[in-house]
C-alpha cells in the first residue's frame, strides 16, 4: 500500500524547489551563458555530498509590500544568500575536523545586494562560526546594500547593521576564507577585504564602491570592469590567491581551508638528496627557491599566498608528513632576496595568521637583509619593516629557521621572528654566510682606505676580492655554528627531517606544558 503524502508536506516541497536551480532555470541559464556557476552549483562544489544542513532557505526579500509573493520566491530566493553548516575535506580531515560554517551569496537574485534578511542570515552564520569555533567559507559576489527593500523600516542610514561587526569578530578566532567571481563592491569587497584568505577569479572587478556609488559621488563614470580586476587587485596584494574560474577558485578554498583543519594521515615526498645541489656553486648566481620548496614539502602540498605582491619573500603553506605548516622563503630573484615596506608588511600580516591559528613557522632564509636607499624611506621603511619585527616578537608557535645562503642584518633577524636565538632551532646549510651586513658592503665599509689607497683598478678588485674571501670564511656557516650562534650545519638532504624533529620537540613539549596548565590552549 502506497503511503500518502500530506498535503502540508507536499506544499513544503513545492516551496523549498522553489530556491533550487532546476525552478529558476533562467537565473541559471544567465549565469551559464557567461560562463559562470550558480551559487548551488558553487555550493555542492564544496561541501561534502549530503553534509549540508541549510539556514534560512525560505527567506525572500523583504519586499512583499511592493512585489507578489510567489514572485518573491522564485526572484528573491534565500534573499540572495545561502548559508548552513556542512563538512569540507571529510576524506582528508575526518568528519569532526571538517564542519565549516558556509556563506554563498547568489548574484542571480537582486545582483547579489544585501537586504535585510540577507544581513540577519550572514549575522546568524558569524554568530554560529564563533559559538562553534568554525571555519567560514563566503563567498562575496555581489553589489552592496539594497536600496528597495520596503518592508522593513531599518531608520536613516541603516548604519547599525550589525554584520560588518559580527565578521570582523571572528578575526583571530576562526579561520575566514573569502571566494569571490565577477562582481564584488562596497559591502560585499568590505567582507572580501577582511578575510584571512582571499580567493579571486581571473574574472573578478573588486571595489570597496561600485559604480553608482563612484558616478554619483562626481568621481566620474565608470564601467564595473573598470573597477579593481583582478590584475590590479593582485598586484595590489588585495588577492592571496587567484584563480581561473570558480571550479579553480572553490578547489582553492578547500585546500587553503585543509591546513587550518589539522593533519592529514596520507602523504608523500620527493627524495631529499637533490636538495644538495639545489643552490649553484657560485654565491653569486641567483636560483628557483620553489624549487627547494617543492622537493621538501610533501608532494602536491605547496600553497602560495600573494605570489605577485611582495615577490622577494614568498609566504604559503605547505605539509611536512601531513603536518600543516606556514611557510616564509626568501626568493632571491627578486631583490636579491632583500627584505622591503611590501615584503616586511606582507609577512607580518602572515606569521600572525599562523600563530593565531596555531601553524608552526619555517623560514627559509637566504637575504642580505632589509633594502635600504631613499626610496625605501620615502616609502616609510622604518615604520613598515618594524611591522615585521613586532609580528615575530609576538609569535608564539615553533619557528624552525633554516638559513639556505645568506643571513644578513635586520632583514635576517626579522624573517627569523626578530632574532636568530627566537626558533626552537636555527641551521643552516654549508652554503649558509652570516654577517651584520651583506659582505660586498662590509668590505667597502671596512676596508675604505686601504682600497682607496691603491691607485691601480686592478690591484684594488684583486685587494677587494682577498678581502672579500677572508670576511666570507669568517662568516660561513661552520664560523657561526661554532660560536653558536645557531644550533647547527645539516647536510640540505636532511633539512626535512631536522624540521620533523624540531616540530615534534616542541609538539610534545607543548602538549606537557597544557597539561600542567601553561602554554596555549
Amino acid at each position: 500500500m502506497t503511503q500518502k503524502t500530506r498535503p502540508e508536506l507536499t506544499a513544503l516541497y513545492e516551496r523549498l524547489a522553489r530556491t533550487e536551480d532546476a525552478a529558476r532555470s533562467e537565473a541559471a541559464r544567465k549565469r551559464h551563458e557567461k560562463g559562470y556557476r550558480t551559487a548551488r552549483e558553487n555550493l555542492h562544489d564544496l561541501v561534502d555530498e549530503g553534509s549540508f544542513l541549510e539556514y534560512g532557505q525560505l527567506a525572500v526579500a523583504a519586499q512583499r509590500s511592493r512585489r507578489d509573493y510567489e514572485e518573491l520566491q522564485l526572484e528573491t530566493a534565500a534573499d540572495g544568500l545561502i548559508t548552513g553548516l556542512g563538512a569540507v575535506n571529510t576524506a582528508l580531515v575526518g568528519d569532526e575536523a571538517a564542519q565549516t560554517a558556509v556563506i554563498i551569496g547568489d548574484f542571480s537574485v537582486l545582483a547579489g545586494t544585501q537586504g535585510f534578511y540577507h544581513h540577519k542570515k550572514l549575522d546568524r552564520m558569524c554568530e554560529l562560526a564563533e559559538q562553534l569555533g568554525l571555519p567560514v567559507v563566503l563567498y562575496t559576489e555581489g553589489g552592496g546594500g539594497r536600496p528597495g527593500d520596503t518592508d522593513i523600516a531599518t531608520g536613516v542610514s541603516g548604519l547599525d547593521v550589525g554584520s560588518f561587526l559580527a565578521w570582523g569578530r571572528l578575526s583571530g578566532h576562526v579561520p575566514r576564507i573569502a571566494v569571490n567571481n565577477g562582481y564584488c563592491f562596497a559591502g560585499n569587497a568590505a567582507l572580501f577585504g577582511c578575510a584571512d584568505i582571499t580567493i579571486a577569479t581571473k574574472t573578478s572587478y573588486i571595489g570597496m564602491a561600485g559604480p553608482a556609488m563612484i558616478e554619483y559621488g562626481g568621481l566620474g563614470k565608470h564601467a564595473p570592469t573598470e573597477i579593481g580586476p583582478t590584475e590590479v587587485q593582485e598586484t595590489n596584494g588585495v588577492i592571496d590567491i587567484v584563480a581561473a574560474d570558480e571550479a579553480g577558485a572553490t578547489a582553492a578554498a578547500k585546500q587553503a581551508l585543509s591546513y587550518f583543519q589539522g593533519r592529514t594521515r596520507s602523504w608523500s615526498a620527493r627524495d631529499q638528496t637533490a636538495l644538495r645541489d639545489a643552490l649553484p656553486e657560485d654565491r653569486r648566481f641567483g636560483y628557483n627557491v620553489r624549487r627547494v620548496i617543492e622537493t621538501l614539502a610533501d608532494e602536491g602540498s605547496f600553497l602560495e599566498l600573494r605570489r605577485a605582491y611582495g615577490r622577494n619573500v614568498i609566504t604559503g603553506f605547505m605539509r611536512l608528513e601531513g603536518i600543516p605548516v606556514g611557510l616564509v622563503t626568501s626568493d632571491c630573484q627578486h631583490l636579491a632576496g632583500a627584505v622591503d615596506v611590501v615584503a616586511s608588511e606582507k609577512t607580518a600580516r602572515f606569521v600572525q595568521l599562523c600563530d593565531a591559528f596555531g601553524l608552526p613557522l619555517v623560514v627559509l632564509t637566504d637575504t642580505p637583509g632589509f633594502m635600504v636607499g631613499v626610496d625605501s624611506e620615502r616609502q616609510g621603511a622604518v615604520r613598515r619593516m618594524s611591522q615585521l619585527m613586532n609580528a615575530g616578537a609576538g609569535v608564539s608557535v615553533p619557528i624552525v629557521n633554516i638559513v639556505l645562503r645568506k643571513a644578513y642584518g635586520l632583514g635576517a633577524m626579522a624573517l627569523a621572528g626578530g632574532s636568530l636565538a627566537k626558533p626552537i632551532y636555527t641551521a643552516a646549510w654549508p652554503t649558509g654566510e652570516f654577517g651584520a651586513m651583506g659582505l660586498e658592503g662590509a668590505v667597502q665599509l671596512g676596508y675604505r682606505k686601504e682600497l682607496e689607497a691603491v691607485q691601480d683598478p686592478r690591484a684594488r678588485e684583486a685587494l677587494f676580492q682577498e678581502l672579500l674571501h677572508k670576511m666570507y670564511a669568517q662568516g660561513k656557516a661552520t664560523e657561526s655554528a661554532s660560536f653558536l650562534e645557531i644550533d647547527a650545519v645539516i647536510d640540505p638532504a636532511d633539512t626535512r627531517k631536522v624540521i620533523l624533529r624540531a616540530l615534534l620537540a616542541a609538539r610534545g613539549g607543548q602538549g606537557r606544558g597544557r597539561s600542567a596548565g601553561h602554554g596555549r590552549g
